[in-house]
């Protein structure tokens, strides 16, 4: 190859945002309603990836306020994308989940996502493949701490 570390880690860096800012275009926000926000997709990844959640927990998760994450998630109820109830083993707890329509809509974006890296895949030869399973293998592993 020939490069040095630094290089190879700046080429993939770039290649990365290359790649990020082919894909976001195409990305089918008729899954998502018009004014969710940042803020409130968030919350709703937060708890697609957490499960029902405190919203102490999951103002923690979505790097929010308390007050900041009342709000979200108050909008969120008010769409329909977001059920909230008292905790049955504590009323003073309040208990946040998705609703059908927060998982379609989380459901829906996952779906695309994946059927745009499989398109991607699909025009790889088989050593192509091999390698990037390789490669995406190793990430994971360091991700969760598996060197």
């Amino acid at each position: 190859m020939g490069q040095d570390r630094e290089s190879l880690i700046q080429q993939f860096l770039e290649l990365s945002e290359a790649f990020y800012d082919l894909l976001v275009p195409t990305l089918s926000l008729d899954k998502v309603a018009s004014d969710v926000t940042v803020a409130q997709l968030r919350v709703v990844m937060v708890l697609r990836h957490g499960g029902p959640s405190t919203m102490s927990s999951l103002a923690a998760a979505a790097r929010v306020g308390p007050s900041s994450a009342t709000g979200i998630v108050d909008n969120l109820v008010g769409r329909g994308l977001v059920l909230r109830e008292a905790d049955p083993r504590d009323r003073r707890r309040v208990i946040c989940r998705l609703s059908p329509a927060g998982q379609e809509m989380v459901d829906g974006l996952w779906i695309w996502g994946r059927s745009q890296v499989e398109r991607l895949l699909d025009g790889l030869t088989d050593d192509q493949l091999a390698n990037a399973c390789e490669v995406t293998e190793v990430l994971y592993n360091r991700v969760i701490g598996r060197n």
